[in-house]
């Protein structure tokens, strides 16, 4: 079937201004956790407490994207996941989200920077997700890219070399 160049192969990427607005979130949430974390009152161990659980639900937030689409990817090609990994993952996950939560409610300041922490909190951890799904979308454009130019790059040289029969 011949390919028509009205139509060419590709992968739908995000734009730029997507990226950027990405981008530019996460670092806007990330700068208003750290700056309601250094500004905490009270005692050195709740900012410590909070500053961990921040960083702890960072993290789990990256795994638990990765996992997720790893488990779709794995479905759609009909391979067997890993139920225990799943378990870890997401057990994870709610581990650092609910004991981040606890010490947000536990500690002993004002409601108004209670909220101001909970609503930097939540705005890291959204942020967060939406980057790590752009990340691993522009990962694997690249790497249909990668696939789509080595099959034209073989196609091309099949059709350049002259049929022997």
């Amino acid at each position: 079937m011949a390919h028509s160049s009205r139509f060419p192969l590709g992968v739908m990427r995000d734009t730029r201004a997507w990226q950027l607005q990405v981008w530019v979130s996460f670092g806007r949430a990330v700068f208003l956790g750290a700056t309601g974390l250094a500004y905490l009152p009270g005692q050195a161990l709740d900012r410590a407490f909070m500053v961990m659980g921040y960083v702890f639900c960072l993290s789990t937030v990256f795994v638990l994207s990765k996992a997720v689409r790893d488990t779709q990817k794995a479905r759609l090609a009909g391979e067997a996941e890993t139920p225990m990994w799943r378990a870890v993952v997401w057990g994870s996950f709610a581990v650092a989200m609910g004991l981040t939560l606890w010490g947000l409610l536990r500690m002993q300041v004002d409601q108004t920077y209670k909220a101001y922490l909970g609503v930097s909190w939540l705005y890291l951890v959204t942020s967060a997700f939406t980057l790590a799904k752009t990340l691993r979308d522009r990962h694997e454009a690249d790497l249909a890219d990668a696939l789509l130019a080595g099959r034209q790059q073989a196609l091309a040289e099949r059709a350049a070399t002259p049929s022997q029969g």
